[in-house]
C-alpha cells in the first residue's frame, strides 16, 4: 500500500486575506464550501500535488500565546507549521520582504542541513520557507 500526503489543514481568522496571501505564493482555489449562515467555511487551495485546506469559523478561538514563536511552539505537542520549499532562500526572503509580510527576516542554517526562515501568515500561523540541497528524496 502506498501512502501520500493529501492535504494540510489550518484554521484561519480571515478567509479573504488568507486566500489572497496563499494565492501570492502560487496556491489556487479548487474547491469551496460554506455552511448555511457562512460558518464554517472550507476552501481547498492547490499547489503542485498538495492541497491546503483552510477552515474559517465565526466563533474561532485563537491559538495559545506559545504558538506565536518557534522556540515556544516546538516543545508543545501537536502540529507545528508547514514549509514551502524554494530554490533560493535569499530570493524567498526578498519576495516576503518586498510584500511587507515580514521585516528583519533571519535565514538560519538548520541542524538537519537545510537553510530556512519563518514568517507568520495573516492568521499568525508559522510558515517556513526552506532551501533543501540534501539528496534525500531520490
Amino acid at each position: 500500500m502506498d501512502f501520500r500526503i493529501h492535504h494540510v489543514a489550518i484554521s484561519v481568522t480571515d478567509m479573504h486575506a488568507s486566500k489572497a496571501f496563499y494565492g501570492e505564493l502560487g496556491f489556487r482555489e479548487v474547491m469551496s464550501w460554506a455552511a448555511p449562515g457562512g460558518s464554517p467555511q472550507i476552501v481547498h487551495l492547490k499547489l503542485g500535488e498538495t492541497l491546503l485546506e483552510l477552515f474559517r469559523f465565526n466563533n474561532y478561538r485563537p491559538a495559545p500565546g506559545s504558538a506565536a514563536e518557534l522556540k515556544t511552539d516546538l516543545p508543545r505537542v501537536g502540529a507545528k507549521h508547514f514549509a514551502l520549499e524554494v530554490d533560493s532562500v535569499e530570493q524567498a526572503k526578498d519576495f516576503v520582504q518586498d510584500r511587507g509580510w515580514a521585516t528583519e527576516v533571519e535565514i538560519v542554517e538548520g541542524k538537519t542541513g537545510v537553510r530556512y526562515f519563518f514568517i507568520h501568515d495573516p492568521s499568525g500561523i508559522l510558515l517556513e520557507f526552506v532551501e533543501d540541497r540534501r539528496d534525500i528524496f531520490s
